[in-house]
């Protein structure tokens, strides 16, 4: 079966509002969504110090099959982020530095891989691309005919839809739901706010007691 493409069910994000996010970290998302938004913590960065931000676009491939990674990364824009769900498989890369660097000179942001990729010395030399990856095999795919672009998937055990908000950083990636993308920024950049006036007190000498107003321990 050819590879399929489907009709996304939310439209793109405002350039103006992803970049609104640039300054706010996953871990403050993943706390904002309840524990719903983050990816399995396996799934990681090929180097540390890298921020990935931008919306999805989704590729769901069959048993080593990467033909919808070429047709995500042709329809995808500048900022977005590819989103490859490859069952977590490890026996075949999905994508690697000649895929890849096709993807980072049409200005994508960066491509995350719930599978296997490759290529690795390469691709972590990249200051403009970010690549996340469960698994690293030297062994390529060996047919690229199957699959669905701009479709609903699991990634990581968590759902995402095409132009949902994904941001990456060091701690890991989490997934924000279009329809919540524009309502959780505030109370976002509030936490973001907030903490930073947290290490104002602590680094002032107050104690977490204090800062955090931890309830007071009963002796027994």
């Amino acid at each position: 079966m050819p590879t399929r493409l489907a009709t996304p069910a939310h439209p793109r994000l405002p350039q103006a509002l992803i970049d609104a996010w640039q300054a706010v970290p996953s871990s403050v998302i993943a706390d904002q969504l309840g524990g719903t938004g983050h990816a399995d913590p396996a799934i990681r960065p090929f180097a540390p110090g890298k921020r990935l931000v931008g919306q999805a676009i989704t590729a769901w491939c069959e048993p080593a099959d990467y033909g919808p990674v070429h047709h995500a990364i042709s329809i995808a824009e500048r900022g977005d982020v590819v989103v490859v769900a490859a069952g977590g498989r490890k026996d075949a890369a999905m994508i690697g530095d000649l895929l890849g660097g096709a993807a980072r000179r049409k200005g994508i942001a960066g491509v995350v891989v719930d599978g296997a990729v490759r290529d690795v010395g390469p691709v972590s030399q990249w200051p403009d691309f970010v690549f996340f990856s469960r698994w690293i095999m030297p062994r390529g795919p060996s047919s690229m005919e199957r699959g669905v672009v701009n479709g609903p998937i699991v990634f990581g055990g968590v759902a995402v839809s095409p132009h949902d908000l994904v941001v990456g950083d060091d701690d890991g990636l989490v997934f924000v739901p279009h329809g919540l993308v524009e309502a959780k920024l505030a109370p976002c950049l509030a936490r973001v706010k907030a903490e930073a006036e947290w290490e104002v007190l602590l680094a002032g000498g107050a104690s977490t007691i204090e800062t955090f107003k931890v309830p007071p321990i009963e002796k027994l």
